[in-house]
């Protein structure tokens, strides 16, 4: 790197998000979610998982979404998860011409899965999560009672953890 690239070069706004977005990952890769949570270890199940961690802790943030600063993480953690999904994307052999969609559909996803599991933790129903993660974490797929709720209390019980934590932990990824 040249000596001029590093006194101009702009540092992404973003990456201060990268350590709370590695943290979402890693909790959507946790073993659990596959073994005892019975979801799919594939593709799609680890998107799932993934995704499912992300909701917990944007929904986490929206506590705190009054601060103009947690809302631009907020976006910032979103973008990451975007970046990172037209990686896999690309990587998988999609297209550049077909790429742009998927991310819509996925973003799509995203917002559909937070206004679930949005009301049903808020309501601490622990039946109507199971259900919402049944129609997405599973895309329903055939999958025991026992994974499914074993998945609505996991994701319950980090929910109320990333509740319990300043939303200074979750910006820099410690939870």
């Amino acid at each position: 790197m040249s000596v001029f690239s590093r006194i101009f070069a702009r540092k992404d706004p973003r990456q201060q998000a990268a350590p709370a977005y590695e943290r979402v990952v890693a909790l959507g890769r946790d073993p659990y979610w596959y073994l005892d949570g019975g979801v799919e270890d594939s593709v799609d199940g680890r998107f799932e998982a993934v995704t499912t961690m992300l909701c917990a802790v944007l929904l986490r943030l929206e506590h705190d979404d009054s601060d103009a600063a947690v809302r631009q993480f907020s976006v910032h953690l979103a973008e990451l998860f975007v970046d990172d999904m037209d990686g896999q994307l690309r990587q998988n052999g999609v297209g550049d011409l077909i790429v742009g969609k998927h991310i819509g559909k996925m973003m799509s996803a995203l917002g559909g899965r937070l206004g679930t599991y949005r009301e049903a933790l808020a309501a601490g129903d622990n039946v109507q999560l199971a259900e919402g993660l049944r129609r997405n974490l599973y895309r329903d797929a055939p999958v025991s009672d026992t994974a499914v709720a074993a998945s609505a209390q996991r994701l319950a019980d980090i929910h109320a953890r990333l509740k319990a934590l300043p939303v200074s932990a979750v910006m820099q990824g410690d939870f």
